[in-house]
């Protein structure tokens, strides 16, 4: 699924997401943690993975976050 960053605290790691849809969707700093990015900023573009109605993967298009082993 698209997003747009809406919000990103770099302090706690966490933020929100707005779908293309219009929703709006919370992530925590696992998410962020498992993406393999460091930083993000509102307005930025991002393909999010979400579960229950929270974003739980974070990926700049091509970038893919590395797999569990």
């Amino acid at each position: 699924m698209q997003a747009t960053v809406y919000r990103f605290d770099s302090d706690s790691g966490s933020g929100q997401v707005l779908t293309d849809g219009g929703v709006l969707l919370p992530f925590a700093s696992d998410a962020l943690a498992t993406s393999g990015l460091r930083h993000l900023r509102p307005g930025q573009r991002l393909t999010v993975e979400v579960t229950d109605e929270r974003v739980v993967r974070l990926s700049l298009g091509s970038i893919r976050p590395p797999s569990p082993r």
